[in-house]
């Protein structure tokens, strides 16, 4: 048996987060950085940001 992972975030939402991402990378020492300080704001892991 397989499970399906749902995406509880909007398109919109998504987008804004990778948006932010761009813009503040260059304050963190690397891109994962930047993607693990964003996804604790939003309330998600990093790994959805990062896909």
């Amino acid at each position: 048996m397989t499970s399906k992972t749902t995406n509880e975030f909007s398109p919109e939402m998504r987008d804004r987060a990778v948006r932010m991402v761009l813009d503040h990378e260059r304050e963190h020492l690397s891109r994962w950085a930047a993607i693990v300080s964003i996804a604790a704001k939003i309330g998600c892991t990093g790994q959805p940001l990062n896909e």
